[in-house]
């Protein structure tokens, strides 16, 4: 129980963590821009009266949303090119699981958005000649979007976390750095140490921007 805490060798190789804090930042914007943006598509259809956009989307969200994002990024790193003979790089295949993943829980937080709209919106819209489609993308889905906003960043938050999950594939990211300097200086404690430092120094005012977001959004209703 007597470690003796030593963080010279974290110093010293700092520019290996920059390099894999830069790919969790390159990760992270590309699965929380297709994750949300996908979500919101998936969500409309979620919502959809037409069978053959609700079924395909709710069998998606379903399966996305119960499955492990760490056994989706093994299986498109993995399963995937032994199934079509399309090569999956570690990028690509952690962009699809963690992207994929968040856009089936985006889509829910889409869907509840829409439906706590008032039926009244539907049908000022409807009464003013507006059709199905016009009504909900100039009427519906800004209201809708600004009472969901608050948890769409706290999803972003839980995908830039989710971006360690990359290192199972040995793609270069931050986690995955660490472990590299963990295994050649045998000190596996200061490295994932310098890891959580690093993730809180980067989300916390992410987080604190969240809550004033969250305040101006309640003065504004």
């Amino acid at each position: 129980m007597n470690h003796s805490w030593d963080f010279a060798t974290i110093f010293q190789n700092w520019p290996v963590l920059w390099v894999g804090l830069k790919g969790t930042l390159f990760i992270f914007l590309v699965t929380v821009v297709l994750g949300l943006a996908g979500g919101l598509v998936v969500g409309v259809c979620r919502y959809a009266k037409s069978q053959a956009l609700k079924w395909p989307a709710m069998a998606f969200v379903e399966v996305f949303r119960n499955t492990p994002v760490l056994v989706q990024i093994i299986w498109f790193y993995y399963a995937f090119p032994i199934l079509t003979g399309i090569e999956v790089n570690p990028f690509l295949a952690a962009v699809l699981g963690i992207s994929l993943n968040t856009m089936a829980f985006s889509a829910e937080i889409y869907r509840a958005g829409i439906q706590s709209v008032e039926p009244g919106q539907w049908e000022a819209g409807k009464a003013i000649g507006m059709t199905y489609n016009q009504t909900l993308r100039r009427i519906i889905l800004p209201v809708a979007i600004k009472r969901v906003l608050p948890a769409l960043t706290n999803r972003g938050i839980e995908v830039f976390k989710m971006s360690t999950l990359a290192s199972v594939v040995a793609y270069v990211e931050t986690l995955n750095q660490a472990k590299l300097i963990a295994d050649l200086n045998f000190n596996p404690i200061e490295a994932y140490t310098a890891v959580a430092v690093i993730f809180f120094v980067v989300l916390y005012p992410v987080v604190q921007g969240t809550y004033v977001l969250e305040r101006i959004l309640r003065k504004s209703d």
